[in-house]
């Protein structure tokens, strides 16, 4: 195997895991926001945002919900 070709391989093999890291942490929810908007949903019924935030921090918010700019 010629030194070039070594070092497409393993140039585009860490590109393949970087890519393949990346997919379950950012293009997945992405492409999936109403399964995670379910899943929040379900996860902070029945739980007083206020109560639970720390002095001084803003409350939660919808991470989904569109923004008014």
């Amino acid at each position: 195997m010629s030194k070039n070709a070594r070092i497409v391989l393993i140039f585009g093999g860490f590109v393949t895991a970087v890519a393949a890291a990346f997919y379950p942490i950012f293009f997945y929810p992405m492409t999936h926001n109403k399964e995670y908007r379910d899943v929040q949903n379900v996860n902070r019924a029945g739980i007083n945002q206020a109560d639970v935030q720390p002095v001084g921090l803003k409350v939660w918010s919808d991470p989904f919900k569109p923004t008014d700019k």
